[in-house]
């Protein structure tokens, strides 16, 4: 297998060649023409895809998860509709776009009762269960102690200011940069209720801002005081919380979704030692 580390390829052609299985990890893949091409099976993650055009494809299944801006097949834009089925198949959706402090708080106390409810749901399984990925996404676990880090990330380090708001169980996202000082032990295998203290804390201190929050005070400028988000401009508190709010909503999706997965595993009945 031919290894391309570190090399520029760039305006290579590649014609009647066999790619099948191969991997791009950082790859700069701007401008590239593909036609007559087999992508069958592909995964594509953590990609920005601003521009991309596909023209005389066929699909017979094909599954897109991410931020969507507008995207038009068949010259119809649809995302409104999915945002719309969306709404309305969870209304609480709708709730996780606030414009002021009363909607914050409403936010988050609705991700609290849900997320209730899935972890009680977790709890069912066997906790080797909630250490188990499913599709190579991150475990129940592994989830809940990203989220841990988003809070010290966004609340801590920008609202709060603090240079080192970190936990030892803290997640970054597997892109991130490493810096020194910032935790990223992927393969820590911490109990359930260990991880839920520590997001305990961290939602108390979300909800010492909100109570103290006005509307003038959700427009106050912020930057971040830890080596993450050094070159975001024009940042707010209001910016910081809707944040906060979109990754617990987005990744207990993903929880619930893996969840129903990891069941099927682990059949109700089956024997293990609580």
């Amino acid at each position: 297998m031919t290894d391309f580390t570190e090399q520029d390829l760039g305006g290579s052609t590649f014609q009647r060649v066999d790619l099948s299985g191969a991997s791009f990890r950082e790859a700069d893949l701007t401008g590239m023409d593909l036609r007559d091409v087999d992508l069958s099976g592909t995964r594509v993650r953590a990609a920005y895809l601003d521009g991309v055009r596909m023209t005389g494809v066929e699909a017979p299944h094909l599954e897109i998860s991410g931020e969507l801006g507008r995207v038009l097949v068949n010259g119809v834009d649809v995302v409104p509709l999915v945002e719309a089925e969306l709404d309305r198949r969870t209304p609480e959706r709708a709730l996780m776009r606030p414009t002021d402090a009363a909607g914050l708080r409403t936010a988050f106390d609705t991700l609290d009762r849900l997320w209730a409810e899935t972890v009680d749901r977790a709890r069912a399984l066997p906790p080797e269960a909630l250490h188990e990925q499913v599709d190579g996404e991150w475990s129940f676990v592994q989830t809940l102690r990203h989220l841990g880090f988003a809070h010290a990330c966004w609340v801590g380090g920008v609202v709060l200011a603090d240079p080192a708001p970190w936990h030892p169980l803290d997640l970054p996202w597997d892109e991130a940069p490493e810096h020194d000082g910032v935790p990223w032990d992927r393969d820590a295998r911490p109990g359930l209720d260990e991880v839920l203290e520590v997001r305990a804390q961290r939602r108390a201190t979300v909800g010492a801002v909100l109570d103290d929050l006005t509307e003038e005070g959700l427009e106050r400028a912020v930057s971040s005081a830890t080596p993450f988000l050094r070159d975001a401009d024009s940042l707010t508190v209001a910016d910081c919380l809707r944040v906060v709010v979109r990754e617990e909503w987005e990744h207990r999706s993903y929880a619930e979704r893996d969840l129903t997965t990891l069941d099927s595993r682990w059949p109700t009945g089956a024997h293990w030692a609580p």
